[in-house]
């Protein structure tokens, strides 16, 4: 199957039916997750709807090699981790695939990357090899084509002076940064922007005290002068990202979706409107699984927004004797 054909999807009924014929594929070609669904009991015969598909859970990308062909791996993104933890890896055969997602994924929410300055801070993923973020954000500021892009590291005060000079001659600018160096940022700068997007990538990465949503946007709104804060919901094990733009609610590109799970039961899908575990269905990871059980908790919409509203505690993930494939 053409992996780029995902990018064609236009109507829920189209993505259904590629769900569903990715799910097919999926089950006889990859493994590990014709492993687990048998270990369900559950056979494409039995799946009539996305909701009847397994979602593999997250923590396989860092016990197993999820992958649905032998093709050549061209790149493998890998998790944050504290020394000696075992990271999630992401092995991706065809890097053609994830640069279409989240090049096409931008431009449904924001439009021409051309129009952009794009500044990023993002001090713990730059530190590391691996990351899919740092890979994104790298090839949108070169495809900006604006020669005040750029990555900041530790020169804040060179980020901030760029930040007010080009937001003042009213550029239209991104600022993409993980939460606690955006605090940082504006512990020691206070701005009034009219022309720039702030967007956090989420995560403290054990340098400040994780605050829930509101708090960390009303922080964040005073300090950078703007009405809004918008947010990115990735992660390695996706090639796909979900973007708010100001409300704490996420979209997703037409190639994505995310549904919600029982908290107690795994397998038994959430209403909407009530708190779940996260499932989400991205179905540019032709190549690994699309069906991926996460470890976020949240809520979904009947417009088929999301939000995100916390992290299962270790304690509470249920189904963990299904690691053991």
């Amino acid at each position: 199957m053409n992996p780029h054909s995902v990018f064609n999807i236009k109507t829920n009924l189209e993505f259904e039916a590629k769900a569903l014929e990715v799910f097919k594929h999926q089950f006889e070609n990859s493994g590990v997750y014709r492993s687990f669904c048998d270990l369900l009991y559950v056979h494409p015969s039995d799946v009539k709807k996305i909701e009847d598909i397994p979602f593999l859970p997250i923590q396989f990308f860092k016990s197993h090699e999820v992958l649905t062909s032998k093709a050549t791996i061209q790149e493998t993104f890998s998790s944050s981790g504290t020394t000696g933890s075992i990271t999630s890896k992401h092995h991706v055969t065809d890097i053609s695939v994830y640069e279409a997602s989240y090049r096409k994924g931008f431009e449904h929410f924001y439009g021409n990357i051309q129009d952009y300055v794009v500044l990023a801070l993002l001090p713990s993923y730059l530190e590391r090899q691996g990351s899919s973020l740092i890979y994104m954000v790298d090839d949108l500021i070169k495809r900006s084509q604006q020669p005040e892009s750029g990555f900041y590291l530790k020169n804040i005060e060179a980020l901030a002076n760029k930040l007010n000079r080009l937001d003042s001659a009213g550029k239209k600018v991104l600022l993409i940064g993980v939460s606690f160096a955006l605090l940082d940022l504006i512990e020691t700068h206070q701005f009034d922007l009219k022309n720039t997007i702030v967007m956090e990538t989420g995560g403290m990465k054990g340098r400040r005290k994780e605050l829930i949503r509101d708090e960390l946007h009303a922080l964040l709104q005073k300090g950078f002068g703007v009405s809004h804060i918008h947010s990115e919901y990735g992660m390695t094990e996706l090639l796909s990202q979900g973007y708010s733009r100001g409300n704490g609610r996420f979209e997703c590109s037409p190639w994505m979706r995310v549904l919600t799970r029982d908290t107690e039961d795994p397998l038994t899908p959430q209403q909407p409107g009530k708190t779940g575990g996260i499932n989400v269905i991205d179905l540019a990871n032709s190549n690994s699984c699309a069906f991926i059980a996460t470890q976020d908790l949240g809520k979904t919409f009947a417009d088929q927004s999301f939000e995100v509203l916390g992290r299962f505690d270790h304690s509470d993930i249920r189904g963990c004797n299904l690691m053991a494939l």
